[in-house]
């Protein structure tokens, strides 16, 4: 029972995880459109003006909801110089440690984020730019991608804890593992 939870669980993070990283797709493909026109107008004598400082933002949001994405997708790079020789046992061993690792350092990187979202918020601060965009309409989606990476990489630490207590080694390795060379081609 507690390992069809913890399957279900890494099945539910990864599927949002799916969605999220189509709309960031989306996001980043208007993005890219707005710079198209900006530079066709450009050609033209005219700009849009600001798409540097927008496609910065959008790039700054993008990676931060993306990361979680990446971690789901086993496409976080690690040195595997060790896990590659090691038994399965090992390998998982190594694998939790990597995503424990992961998990803290996200999660204070998270922590450390919100100071400058909340002075942005009292200060109503603004880029010191002529499109003077409002820090908080930036900061708080990049904010809340850094949260989402956070727990997301919390969700599939305690899933593949319960996998390992378990036994399910095999179903961990597939889960939280690093995907061969092989798979990547696929």
């Amino acid at each position: 029972m507690l390992v069809d939870k913890a399957e279900q669980l890494l099945l539910a993070t990864r599927r949002w995880n799916r969605r999220i990283a189509l709309a960031t797709g989306v996001m980043l493909l208007a993005c890219a459109g707005l710079v198209l026109v900006d530079i066709t107008m450009r050609q033209l004598g005219s700009s849009l003006g600001g798409t540097d400082e927008i496609s910065g933002y959008v790039m700054a949001i993008a990676t931060a909801w993306g990361m979680s994405f990446a971690l789901t997708e086993l496409s976080h790079v690690r040195i595997d110089f060790l896990r590659s020789v090691a038994p399965r046992k090992i390998r998982v061993f190594f694998d939790l440690l990597a995503l424990l690792t992961l998990a803290v350092t996200v999660a204070v990187i998270a922590k450390q984020c919100w100071p400058v979202v909340a002075t942005s918020l009292k200060n109503a601060s603004t880029a010191n730019t002529p499109l003077e965009t409002p820090l908080s309409l930036v900061q708080i989606p990049w904010f809340a991608g850094w949260v989402w990476f956070a727990v997301s990489s919390w969700l599939v630490f305690m899933a593949a804890s319960i996998l390992v207590i378990k036994g399910r080694f095999a179903k961990v390795d597939q889960t939280i593992g690093i995907a061969s060379a092989q798979e990547e081609w696929l």
